[in-house]
């Protein structure tokens, strides 16, 4: 526990510490995020804050690394933790790229797919109950263990569209994850979990419209804590109870992010908008068009992180007929929010706009995204 309490803090300090030194470089270097149109910001704005997020989780992690193995030897498997790092680094330093010229699609979702190798190959996967040839089912995990990286990653970085709200779900998510690891004994899991939650907070001070947010972490700090919390979401072990229900675990931790990611797909493909654009029609920006002013959507959304959280750890401890029927109750939920903001509400409500002879539902062309109140 003491370990843990010294990497959370480490990582607190060097974050909040950082961050302004790091916006100073951004200003200098011209690394800005100009406002535009698809983008809930309208001001420019440093976009740098990535860098201090990644330098306070790693500086945490090894130094806590060099300190445990120096004094008790191995507590974990080095090789594995190393990968989780490379990884970890690898997705970071391929968000700065794009933060500073914007990638493809295609072609940054191939970047991101060299870090599944890295940790799968070490044990990091999805282990998936199969029967029948070895060779097959480690394909199978493989598969499932790039879809759930690669889903929740982007899932994370698409959260980054209003003030603060990526960075409060990655905090509240990964207090949840660090919980659930303490109270089960998973020693990697709970460091690497605390890592996150003290950069996150760090950086949160900053990153929260306090009166507004000074410096954007960008896709070098979103790619970096998606991919990070992506990684708990498969370590995640409940010893204690059965396959059958602690694999909803990771998936109601991070059900909000997992939400919103189908909600703007639906959305978008309805309107005939490509998905890997930006804009303003995210359930946060939905929040804000109901009157929530910008702070207040980034603690509505990790107080709702923080719910399915505490659900979550009532399923670690569940009977199978409990779990799946709060599962089941969670899953009506999501359909109900998704009919009231998506299916039965209005156009405005979902984009920002009012409908057009030039809008994609009465002409099938592609929209402009209008101003968004989250600034």
């Amino acid at each position: 526990m003491t370990t843990i309490m010294v990497i959370f803090i480490t990582a607190l300090f060097f974050a909040g510490v950082g961050t302004p030194l790091v916006k100073k470089v951004a200003v200098e270097s011209g690394f800005i995020a100009a406002p535009k149109t698809d983008r809930a910001h309208t001001e420019p704005t440093a976009l740098m804050g990535g860098l201090a997020i990644y330098a306070a989780a790693i500086i945490a992690l090894l130094l806590i690394m060099l300190l445990v193995t120096q004094l008790v030897g191995n507590p974990f498997r080095l090789q594995e933790f190393a990968s989780i790092i490379m990884g970890a680094s690898l997705m970071a330093a391929i968000g700065l790229w794009d933060d500073r010229q914007a990638l493809p699609p295609w072609i940054k979702l191939g970047l991101q797919f060299l870090t599944i190798p890295l940790v799968f190959l070490t044990g990091v996967k999805v282990q998936l109950p199969l029967m029948g040839i070895p060779f097959g089912a480690e394909v199978t995990n493989f598969a499932v263990t790039t879809v759930w990286i690669l889903f929740i990653t982007n899932a994370v970085n698409y959260q980054d569209n209003a003030d603060g709200v990526a960075i409060m779900i990655s905090a509240t998510t990964s207090a949840i994850f660090m919980l659930i690891a303490i109270l089960n004994g998973q020693y990697l899991v709970s460091i690497l979990a605390a890592a996150v939650l003290g950069a996150s907070l760090g950086f949160a001070r900053y990153s929260l419209p306090l009166p507004k947010t000074t410096i954007f972490m960008g896709d070098a700090g979103s790619l970096f804590l998606g991919y990070l919390l992506a990684i708990l979401g498969i370590k995640i072990r409940i010893p204690t109870n059965d396959i059958q229900i602690t694999w909803m675990v990771p998936i109601i931790v991070l059900g909000l992010p997992i939400f919103d990611t189908v909600l703007v797909f639906i959305s978008r493909t309805r309107r005939g908008i490509s998905f890997f654009r930006g804009g303003v029609d995210h359930t946060t920006h939905r929040l804000a068009r109901l009157g929530m002013d910008a702070l207040s959507v980034a603690f509505a959304i990790s107080l709702i992180c923080g719910a399915l959280g505490l659900i979550a750890i009532f399923i670690t401890q569940a009977s199978l007929i409990e779990a799946y029927v709060v599962f089941g109750a969670l899953i009506g939920v999501a359909l109900y929010a998704l009919w009231q903001l998506e299916l039965k509400a209005s156009f405005h409500l979902r984009t920002g706009s009012n409908p057009s002879p030039r809008s994609p539902e009465t002409a099938g062309k592609e929209e402009e995204f209008p101003p968004s109140p989250l600034n």
